[in-house]
This record gives C-alpha cells, structure tokens and sequence, in this order.
C-alpha cells in the first residue's frame, strides 16, 4: 500500500499572532516537529496550503480559504494522481504525531483531533463535491459525510493554536521557544 503523508498548514495563523508553522521549538520549527514525525508512516511527503522549504508544496483545492478541507481536497487529488492510495494527514500544530494507520482500511481520524487522518484517495471526487454543494466546510460535517471512523488515541495532544499554548507546551517539554 503507497502512502502519501499531507502536512495541512493553509490557516492564517490568526490566533497565534504570527506564522506559527515557523516558530521555533527547541530550534526547529513546529511545521519540521511534524515533518519528523509523518516522514517515518509515509512514502512521500507533502505540505498543503503554503510553501515550506524541503516539501512538495500543493495549493489548496478548490482555492484558499476553505479551512482544512481544502488542504485534504488538494492532498487526497495529487494523492490520486500519483498514484497513492492513502493519504494520511496531520495539522502543522499539534504535537506529538501518533501513529497514523499502517494497515487501516478506509477514512480514520482520532476522535478530537480530527486532521490527523487516514484517507483513501478514491474519496477525492466525494470531497470534490462535497465543497462544491456545501456551506458547511467544517471537518466534522465531512467525517459524517464521508463516514470516516473516528478511533480513540491514548496519546495526549498538545494544539499549539496560541502564543500562550506554544509557550506553555515548550516549558514542559524542556525546549526553548
């Protein structure tokens, strides 16, 4: 099974006050933390929604702006069209990365954390219209949709949304911000 890992990174960083894909835990910057922690579960690796040195980068799909489903859109068509048959994804924010599906059949998220996924590829034209009938372009609404399984995780996640949630995650891991 070919297995294309999505780095999803199209937000604007609002409530962070700044690019937070490139600050810097530890000297790393938090987009590279989960580059290493995809790069071992996939067969390539790629970056959705912005440019990123050392990733392929793909623009989102249909267009910017469509939240985390465009950045699946995009991942799931270049996924199909090179001829992947799963795509797994992670969000540029949240640490650390679990283990993502080797050997999972069909659309998987972890339950509460919802863009760490695995998704089949043949669920691109789905996701194709799914954006082109819907307002609702919220993950939750195409987890129903689609019928992907949301599967429980162990591992306590840390979504690093603000300055306040990036510093305080630093503190307890030991690493310079």
């Amino acid at each position: 099974m070919k297995v294309l890992g999505a780095i999803i990174a199209g937000g604007a960083s609002s409530r962070f006050g700044s690019d937070k894909g490139a600050a810097l835990l530890g000297g790393k910057a938090l987009i590279d933390h989960v580059a290493d922690g995809l790069r071992s579960q996939v067969d390539a690796l790629i970056i959705c929604g912005r440019e990123w040195p050392g990733l392929t980068s793909v623009a989102d799909r249909p267009a910017p702006g469509m939240g985390p489903l465009g950045g699946l859109c995009a991942a799931l068509h270049y996924g199909a069209k090179a001829g992947y048959e799963h795509v797994v994804t992670a969000g540029c924010d949240v640490l650390p990365v679990p283990a993502l599906g080797n050997g999972t059949e069909g659309a998987a998220v972890i339950a509460g954390h919802y863009l760490f996924g695995h998704w089949p590829t043949a669920l691109a034209p789905m996701l194709d219209a799914h954006l082109s009938a819907q307002t609702n372009r919220s993950m939750r609404h195409w987890i129903a949709v689609s019928g992907a399984r949301e599967v429980s995780c162990d591992t306590a996640f840390h979504n690093l949304n603000t300055q306040d949630d990036f510093l305080l995650y630093s503190r307890e891991q030991g690493l310079a911000a």
